[in-house]
């Protein structure tokens, strides 16, 4: 009996064995796609009350933004040929490729520069005279704009220690390695590391504009410049002078290194901060000085900028920009004529699927009074085309 039990339930277990899994889906509505469908049907009917509210929608906002930036009134002068085409003894009017303008009233006095040098060490200084033909009441703000520099490479954007800008002393192979070739230099820490710094516009504007035939000086300050979501990535550095020395291209600026008395305190650097945080695209602006306290008063100013950082090199530009905001910052043509072409397309389209649907309507009948059936259809195709089609909901 007991070799007749073993026998049954070796067969038994060889049987299973023998059975195979089955691949077949399970019988539901997602696995067998029977899932309803949603399927629009797009007729002129349906289309021009989404035409009429997008016209209704772009159109008030691209005649906003149009408006607001043609209240925004601008000075900008492309300073990048004046050490090679201003005089050096008197003012000249500036070329108009290099200059352009828009306020509240005309200017009766053109820009104009000159370049000084200083005989001792050379460094040279674009002097900009300009006319203010109207008062300014809103707040002033002065930008550099660059042209044709690409912030936005991987390799430069991760080009810095964010530990080291928060003030930690590291030293040597410490430091985050993206910082190469800008690390160290001759056994000695370089305080800030990497390219980013390294490359930081250096050109200063005077941040007093010097007033001409009895028009008051006016003032504005630096600070308040950077973001304020940028204030936690810096602070006070725990570094000795004797242990680190400035980026190759400060040497200008640090002629003879540091000293326990010059280290920059990058928690209040409010330039080192804006020109930190990189741009998106290589023609960009970034914020120098500012008055929001005073308007600027109608008369004739002069700004003085020293001529340092170079940027012939790759065909770049480099601008003094006056301006005054709007709601989306400085001016900005192009995004409310975007806006406004828009608008007209949709308006253009509504028009025509209305004449269409006035002069040469076209009744939409439901898909499931749909029938292909014709003379020569086949028993074959007759049998095909009976079978119910998938509900449309």
């Amino acid at each position: 009996m007991g070799l007749i039990s073993r026998w049954k339930e070796k067969k038994q277990l060889s049987g299973k064995q023998n059975v195979q899994k089955s691949r077949k889906p399970a019988n539901t509505s997602f696995r067998q796609q029977r899932l309803k469908a949603w399927q629009p049907i797009l007729s002129p009917q349906s289309v021009l009350p989404l035409l009429i509210l997008m016209a209704c929608i772009f159109a008030p906002i691209g005649i906003g933004l149009v408006v607001s930036t043609i209240s925004v009134q601008r000075l900008v002068v492309n300073y990048t040929e004046c050490d090679a085409l201003a005089p050096a003894k008197d003012f000249e009017t500036i070329p108009s490729e290099y200059v352009d303008y828009h306020f509240s009233k005309k200017v009766t006095i053109q820009p104009q520069w000159m370049v000084l040098t200083d005989p001792e060490f050379g460094n040279q200084t674009c002097r900009i005279q300009f006319e203010i033909p109207n008062h300014v009441k809103k707040s002033t703000y002065v930008y550099y704009h660059l042209t044709n520099f690409n912030q936005n490479y991987r390799e430069y954007v991760q080009s810095l220690d964010l530990n080291q800008l928060k003030g930690k002393p590291l030293i040597g192979n410490d430091l985050d390695p993206n910082c190469d070739p800008f690390r160290t230099v001759n056994n000695k820490t370089i305080f800030p590391c990497g390219l980013i710094a390294n490359s930081m516009f250096n050109d200063t504007f005077d941040a007093t504009f010097t007033g001409v035939d009895g028009t008051p000086d006016y003032l504005l300050t630096t600070k308040g410049i950077a973001w304020a979501t940028d204030r936690h990535r810096y602070g006070k550095t725990g570094y000795n002078a004797s242990d680190i020395i400035p980026p190759p291209n400060w040497s200008k600026l640090y002629p003879n290194g540091y000293t326990n008395d010059n280290v920059p305190d990058l928690q209040n650097w409010e330039e080192f901060k804006v020109w930190m945080r990189t741009a998106a695209l290589p023609n960009f602006y970034k914020l120098a000085m500012k008055n929001e306290t005073n308007g600027l008063r109608m008369g004739i100013y002069v700004a003085d900028i020293k001529l340092n950082y170079p940027v012939k090199s790759y065909n770049g530009t480099k601008s003094f920009v006056l301006t005054t905001n709007s709601i989306i910052g400085a001016g900005n043509e192009a995004l409310g004529i975007v806006y406004l072409i828009v608008a007209g397309i949709a308006t253009l389209f509504a028009i025509l699927f209305l004449v269409k649907v006035i002069f040469k309507p076209r009744p939409m009948h439901d898909h499931s009074y749909l029938n292909f059936e014709t003379e020569d259809t086949t028993p074959y195709e007759n049998s095909v085309v009976s079978v119910p089609l998938r509900e449309i909901l």
